[in-house]
Parts: C-alpha cells; structure tokens; sequence
C-alpha cells in the first residue's frame, strides 16, 4: 500500500514537466494519491492540461490565485468532486521580470505588491478555502528558497517575498494545527525551471551551489518531491511549521 493511498490532493503550480510541482505530482501518484491541478491561463492549460491527462488526474481547473473568486470556485469544485481534501501543495510565485535583475534599490511599488500577492499572500488564501475541507492529518506544502534568508544575486524582491511564505508558514502552522493539520515548506536549492529562468543571475547561483554544497551537486526535482512525500504523509505526522531544506546541504556553508 502506498504512503498516500486514498488521499486527495490538490497541487498549484505545474508550469511543464520540469516543474518541482510536476515531480512532487508524480510521486504523489506513484504512492497512491488522488490528483486535482490549478493553473492559470490559456498558456499554462496547453502545457498543464496533457500532463493532467498523462497521470490520470481527477480535475485540472483554472485559477489565478489574485482573485477570491476564483479560489473559492476551485474549492467548491474540490468538495463537490471528492467531499474533502487532504493535501495542499502550494508552488506559485511571481515577480516583474524587471524586478529580478540590477538593484534591489530599483524595486517598484507595484512591483512589490505584486510579487508579495503572488508569491506570498496566496498561501494564505488558499490555506482559507482548503482548511475547512481537511480532517486531521491534512498537510500544507509550499516551496521556497534561500534567497529568503540569504541575498543572492538578482533574486531581489522574490527574496522579500519568500521571507514572507515563510513566516506565513509558521503563523498557518499554529492558526491550523489545533485542526490537527500540518504547514510546512520545501526550500529548494537551485533548479532549472520555468520560474528560475526569470532570475538573472540564476546560472552564476547554480555553478557556486554546485562548487560549493557539501554533497558538490546541485539538486533534482526528483529529490525535491521525496522530502515533499514525506512531508505530506503519516512519516511527518509530528513535523510543522518547518522549512526543510533540500540543497544538497549548501545552507549550511558560511565561507
């Protein structure tokens, strides 16, 4: 029997088939889960729509996480489908392409507030509507980065606003875990993605990480989605408000 057999689980953020969303679904399905996707766009559906279908997913459903309206949908679509969910996975960020490169100096207003909305606020708006549909043992994941604790360059405001998730974590952790539900976030080491291909100086991050980390690799998605099967499973039912590293160790590296 699988480690999520019968669980439903709900993942934001497939962008491809590179995606660390598209892995941790993988996994998920391997041991057992129910699978629903939200994307959002018509652009993501070519991408997101065929890989729903190539794992079998139960629902793939449109949604941009700026809009109440449309988060409340895919929860009433959720509970009308399955009754109930158990698990959140929660890999959505967004920032201006201009706000990732140059000064951290230059960052806009609206810049900021978007990549905090995006990157940050959701969490929490989707915590709002799946909470309710979850007994206890249901489990929040979102991902994150270094580049919330540490600067890195050009990551500049996305760091801002993983600083944020990840206090969001904790708080939701202890809002929630009276529910007997669990919060927890993946921060892992640098990935060639969609979503990194948007930082600047993404390639001279990955060559230090790879140089530098205790394991002397970068990572892959693969690895990503263990520590996520863990995290959402019976394994990690004393774990929360964490966030867990994934990078081949480069966190722990001062000089």
């Amino acid at each position: 029997m699988g480690l999520l057999e019968g669980k439903k689980a709900l993942i934001f953020g497939v962008a491809n088939d590179k995606s660390i969303a598209w892995a941790i679904a993988e996994a998920f399905k391997k041991e057992g889960a129910s699978l629903a996707f939200a994307y959002n766009g018509d652009m993501l559906a070519k991408r997101v729509i065929p890989l729903a279908e190539s794992i079998g997913a139960d629902m793939v459903l449109q949604c941009d996480v700026r809009n109440d309206d449309e988060v409340a949908a895919v929860f009433r679509d959720v509970k009308e489908r399955w009754g109930g969910l158990d698990i959140l996975v929660h890999s959505v960020a967004f920032a201006n392409k201009d706000e990732l490169k140059g000064s951290f100096l230059n960052t806009t207003r609206e810049g900021f507030a978007l990549a905090m909305d995006v990157s940050a606020y959701s969490l929490i708006a989707l915590a709002k509507e799946a909470v309710p549909l979850m007994s206890p043992g249901g489990s929040i994941l979102t991902l994150s980065y270094y580049g919330g604790q540490k600067v890195f360059p050009s990551y500049n405001v996305m760091g801002v606003a993983k600083a944020a998730l990840e206090m969001s974590v904790r708080y939701l952790a202890e809002s929630v875990g009276g529910d007997g539900i669990r919060v927890n976030a993946i921060s892992a080491g640098p990935l060639k993605t969609l979503a990194a291909a948007g930082v600047g100086g993404f390639n001279q991050i990955a060559g230090i990480v790879a140089d530098k980390a205790p394991l002397r690799r970068n990572i892959n998605q693969e690895e990503v989605a263990g520590a996520a099967l863990y995290l959402c499973s019976n394994l990690a039912r004393g774990v929360t408000g964490e966030v867990h590293f994934v990078d081949s160790g480069y966190n722990i590296i001062g000089l």
